[in-house]
């Protein structure tokens, strides 16, 4: 390939989290030869409620070079070991969707066999109480895991909440000293070239063209490039996930607990996350079966504490764009389509479509077999992580209210079928190509939802193991490697000192 076909010039559109975010990956990735512009405007406001993520994000961040440290002070954030599920499967019940595996396999047999026969025969610890994460976590407890592969202390993983807009402005300072320029205006349109379609450049509504050989829309839900300019279509999954609406507030901080909190409520879920110096807390429900008013009213009854600032509506689908990547525009963020909060996964789908844009980095002439690669596995992606949402609903004995019901009867894809019905006849976790969440995720809503196996992995018997002793070894030696863990707290005042 000729130097004359590379990439020159990148226009980002939007900042938050997912221009920001792109703009320090980039400017990392390529260097000086490529001119990085970002294009915001101070006017609009940003969604800014991606503060619970998933383990992957340190490799984003450890990638870049930031040091946790650092970015725990500037984020004001905290350290994360799972998710604890609230009355989700029935009211009064609750279980924890762990980092990081339950216990250790000893046996060709997966432990969670083990385990489930030590269940029928009475004599089995809680399955949350194999997880050395949970042991930490409902202790309050935190520290790294041990580099030791031989003990318990080293079977989980972590994540962090933070404050979003901290995180925006750490980035930009990171990509704005290694040459991204930044202009703060609002995009009004663009232009395009009459041969190929593709942008030639963005119209500012100040009168300025902004040219570039590649421009990635982190617009937000508008999809200012992909859609209004492009018009690539929408492909809307509501009659899956049917939650259109979700009401957000910080609030004083409460117990500084080193995990998320999502509890279900009668129309959809609401989320727990602790900062530093506050509270995040939304309300997650379907219009069609409460209104504004209830859903802003359950969530402010419902708080560590005072509230410190007004609630605010966020109105959304779910669902994706037909392509995230159409002509020389790549969409990341909510620019390419959303997916509820509720396994935190919003950052990291704006990390995975930077990771494949790198991945399958284009010259200028934008070869269909790089857009064409770069759509079919983002489409894999959302729809894998789809079906792992959806289980959280579908999985349910609730019948208290509209939305409970209508989930609990609901059609499921095919794909989330096969995995329920694998796992409901022999407890078996089977797997797709691009699954984010592993079986021990799977694991946990199962068991957590009461999708009880009526069958064994025919191994199991065929083994002839009795697992009990060694589960019961496991939960204890777990139970004894937390106590001597910091408090979370402790961690987090000794790491931002």
């Amino acid at each position: 390939m000729s130097d004359d076909r590379r990439i020159r010039s990148i226009c980002i559109a939007g900042g938050g989290s997912a221009g920001w975010m792109t703009a320090a990956a980039l400017a990392n990735a390529l260097g000086v030869g490529t001119a990085i512009t970002l294009i915001e405007s101070s006017d609009i406001g940003t969604v800014g409620v991606g503060e619970a993520t998933i383990p992957p994000i340190r490799l984003f961040n450890r990638t870049l070079g930031i040091d946790e440290a650092e970015f725990v002070r500037r984020t004001r954030g905290s350290f994360k070991l799972g998710i604890e599920f609230v009355d989700w499967g029935r009211i009064g019940a609750r279980y924890f969707h762990p980092f990081g595996p339950f216990g250790r396999d000893f046996d060709l047999v997966p432990l969670h066999q083990y385990w489930l026969d030590a269940r029928d025969k009475g004599d089995a610890p809680a399955l949350d109480d194999l997880s050395m994460a949970w042991a930490a976590a409902k202790r309050g407890k935190f520290a790294p895991p041990l580099a030791d592969p031989r003990s318990v202390g080293s079977t989980f993983d972590y994540a962090y909440h933070f404050d979003a807009g901290l995180y925006a402005a750490l980035l930009r300072d990171y990509a704005e000293a290694r040459g991204v320029v930044r202009i703060d205006a609002r995009i009004a349109g663009a232009d395009r070239d009459g041969e190929n379609g593709n942008l030639a450049a963005v119209l500012l509504a100040d009168g300025r063209s902004i040219p570039a050989d590649l421009f990635v829309d982190c617009s937000g839900f508008r999809g200012l490039l992909i859609e209004e300019v492009l018009g690539t279509g929408f492909v809307d999954w509501r009659h899956w996930l049917p939650c259109d609406r979700a009401v957000a507030v910080p609030c004083e901080p409460g117990a500084f607990t080193p995990y998320t909190r999502s509890t279900a409520r009668a129309a959809g879920w609401q989320w727990r996350i602790p900062l530093q110096h506050r509270t995040g807390n939304g309300h997650v429900h379907c219009s069609a079966f409460m209104g504004e008013d209830e859903a802003r009213a359950i969530l402010l009854a419902n708080l560590d504490g005072a509230p410190l600032a007004e609630p605010r509506t966020l109105r959304f689908t779910t669902g994706h764009r037909r392509r995230f990547w159409s002509h020389n525009v790549v969409a990341i963020g909510l620019s390419s389509g959303f997916l509820e909060p509720l396994e935190s996964t919003s950052l990291h789908l704006i990390q995975a479509g930077i990771s494949k844009l790198l991945a399958l980095f284009p010259s200028r002439d934008m070869d269909p077999l790089l857009v064409d690669e770069f759509n079919r596995i983002s489409i894999a992606e959302f729809e894998r992580i789809r079906d792992f949402l959806i289980l959280h609903y579908k999985l349910t004995e609730r019948a208290d209210s509209p939305l409970w019901r209508y989930c609990a009867t609901m059609a499921v894809p095919d794909t989330l079928q096969w995995k329920i019905d694998h796992f409901r006849r022999y407890g078996r976790l089977v797997a797709r190509e691009f699954d984010l969440f592993a079986a021990p995720s799977w694991l946990a809503v199962h068991i957590g939802q009461g999708n009880w196996p009526v069958g064994r992995d025919a191994l199991l018997a065929a083994r002839g193991i009795d697992g009990r002793a060694h589960l019961a070894k496991l939960a204890d030696a777990m139970a004894r490697a937390a106590e001597t863990m910091p408090s979370h707290a402790d961690y987090v005042a000794q790491l931002t000192r």
